[in-house]
């Protein structure tokens, strides 16, 4: 395949690749944007395989071909309530790939370099490894805090923040003297403060925050992929990395605007915030059953649905649909409330409804539902815990204080299905559980919506 014709491939994938997160603004045209993005890639692997600049050998087809299945058979096996790791999982690899490419580089520079050029390629190498070693240590943090492997409370070593400063300045200093040719060991040191760098910062960040910490190391994957663009020579991967670069870090931004945080603290590992202390519950909380949840529902009019994690791990999504389906049959208002960072992955409980064929025109984000939770008889919450909790707004010294709630307690009634009367994922406790207009039934989820499907009638 000459250059010309992979240049215009290149251009094609791109365009494929630009249309695709277009796409994805939208649930009614995601579905879409997912086949752009499947055919843009497959353009670009195939076009850089066939391309000039490779050589095709037996080792090179047996690594893409095992690559491939590996690929296929995690795509078929994963839950959906298993994506918010998975996609932590895959960025490591990409940060590995940056650092490996990086160090390689470094070993065999290409040839003619002098001058302005040699300084560039050199930049390139240092970022590139930098990049990629803060994404591979914090990407393998997050998967073992979102799998549940690592504690999801942020770790507060004294002094972390003057910590971090001193690593991102001992890394800017090896930095010069790798410039100024000291040796390849400044790249190695740089290399491993980078990866206890990248684990502390995610390590320093509470299980709240994990959604945006998921969507930050997809925008540093991005940065990693087009320095390696850079370092290798290849347009497309650098207009790839940075477009998930720059989309990563926009969606980060507008997750914390959503959250009530620093954007900047988030990023930098909690920099400059201090630990409080939530005020204490008094009360108990009222358990309820399923039977009179049925007759509840039978006597409400308008009804909202509030998915969180808890529904995913249950899988009750389809047992969610049909009793909308049922209620809405008699002529009552169904609708659900999204928040922004439900299910520790931005979009999680959208994707869970839409393949449950849920009517995408009563799901609902938080600003466009949160004034109707007073003229609602009856709120479901399915298994979650900080988009609701009033602490939020109640209380100063809560984690979460300042972020933007669900305000579900101020229906006529709330339920909340729930496995047990643990603080959840988050370890927060939630004032919502002890009001008085609340009741707690507790159980499997998907079990407990079978139940009331089944005393709901047909």
């Amino acid at each position: 395949m000459s250059s010309n014709i992979v240049t215009a491939v290149y251009i094609a994938a791109s365009v494929l690749f630009i249309l695709s997160l277009g796409g994805l603004s939208n649930q009614e045209s995601a579905k879409r944007a997912v086949w752009y993005g499947i055919v843009g890639m497959a353009l670009a692997v195939g076009a850089t395989i066939f391309g000039p600049q490779v050589t095709l050998s037996g080792m090179l087809m047996l690594m893409i071909g095992v690559g491939s299945v590996i690929g296929f058979v995690v795509a078929q096996r994963v839950q959906m309530t298993g994506m918010p790791q998975l996609v932590a999982a895959l960025h490591t690899f990409v940060g590995l790939a940056a650092v490996f490419i990086g160090i390689n580089s470094d070993f065999a520079p290409p040839e003619g370099l002098a001058g302005a050029e040699k300084i560039i390629h050199e930049v390139e190498i240092f970022l590139g490894v930098f990049i990629g070693a803060v994404t591979t240590t914090g990407s393998v943090v997050a998967f073992g805090k979102l799998s549940g492997l690592v504690d999801g409370k942020p770790l507060t070593l004294p002094g972390r923040n003057i910590l971090n400063l001193v690593a991102v300045l001992g890394c800017v200093w090896l930095g010069g003297m790798y410039l100024n040719h000291a040796g390849p060991w400044t790249l190695y040191l740089m290399t491993a403060i980078a990866l206890v760098f990248g684990a502390h910062l995610v390590l320093a960040i509470g299980g709240a925050d994990m959604p945006v910490v998921v969507s930050m190391l997809n925008s540093y994957s991005g940065w990693a992929a087009a320095a390696t663009g850079f370092l290798l020579g290849n347009d497309l991967l650098i207009v790839t990395g940075a477009l998930v670069g720059a989309s990563g870090a926009i969606l980060s931004y507008i997750m914390c605007r959503a959250m009530n945080r620093n954007f900047l603290s988030v990023i930098l590992g909690g920099w400059g915030t201090t630990v409080s202390s939530s005020q204490e519950v008094e009360g108990e909380m009222i358990a309820t059953d399923v039977a009179s949840v049925a007759s509840d529902l039978q006597d409400a009019q308008d009804i909202i649905i509030v998915p969180g994690y808890g529904m995913a791990v249950a899988q009750a999504q389809g047992a969610v649909s049909e009793i909308t389906r049922r209620l809405r049959a008699q002529g009552k208002s169904v609708r659900f409330a999204i928040h922004p960072v439900a299910g520790r992955l931005p979009g999680h409980m959208n994707v869970l409804l839409a393949e449950a064929k849920v009517p995408y025109d009563i799901v609902l984000e938080m600003d466009e539902i949160n004034s109707d939770f007073p003229n609602t008889d009856m709120v479901i919450i399915l298994g979650a815990n900080d988009i609701v909790n009033p602490a939020a707004q109640d209380d100063p010294n809560s984690p979460i204080a300042g972020m933007p709630v669900l305000e579900v307690w101020k229906a006529r009634q709330v339920i909340i299905s729930k496995r047990g009367q643990g603080r959840g994922y988050s370890g927060i406790e939630n004032p919502l559980f002890f009001k008085d207009n609340s009741r707690m039934l507790y159980g499997d989820a998907k079990a407990s919506l079978d139940q009331i499907l089944t005393n709901l009638g047909s």
